[in-house]
């Protein structure tokens, strides 16, 4: 199974860079990654609801072209359900076994997720109930996926 995970915007502080690369190349052992950054739309405050609405559909749209129909669709979002490390490492087997070819993250921009992602999602995940940076959610995320994969695997990483 591949690890696609989707992100709304550029990564550019540099230490995120680096841990992500960190994460990315412990990744490699048990699984492919590729990590797709997705055009963010630019806008300044204040925006109507119409403007925020707009601005989701937009990213949504380019979110959603990049999912495979056989995809399984992990989306980020503070209304999700929270997991425990070891529920998550749960879903990803869940995923495998199903016979999903792919296993897609979604992290949105600073606005958030598209409705139509939301509901395509097959898991709607939520970190935490504070508000995160997504640049800083991918070293998050990345890292949460690697415990994942050392809790399927028995290792010793995940104490």
């Amino acid at each position: 199974m591949q690890i696609r995970v989707l992100a709304v915007g550029k990564l550019k502080e540099q230490y995120l860079v680096e841990g992500i690369e960190e994460y990315s190349k412990r990744l490699g052992r048990y699984e492919r990654l590729e990590i797709v950054e997705l055009r963010a739309e630019s806008f300044s405050e204040p925006l109507s609801a119409k403007e925020v609405e707009e601005i989701l559909r937009r990213e949504g749209e380019r979110i959603l072209k990049e999912i495979k129909p056989r995809s399984f669709l992990v989306a980020l979002d503070r209304g999700g359900r929270a997991l425990s490390s070891e529920e998550l490492a749960e879903e990803i087997q869940r995923a495998a076994l199903a016979g999903s070819s792919q296993l897609v993250f979604v992290i949105g921009g600073s606005l958030g997720l598209d409705e139509r992602v939301l509901k395509r999602a097959d898991l709607v995940l939520s970190f935490s109930k504070f508000t995160f940076p997504h640049q800083l959610m991918r070293l998050i995320l990345l890292e949460q996926i690697y415990r994942a994969f050392t809790i399927l695997n028995n290792e010793r990483y995940h104490k």
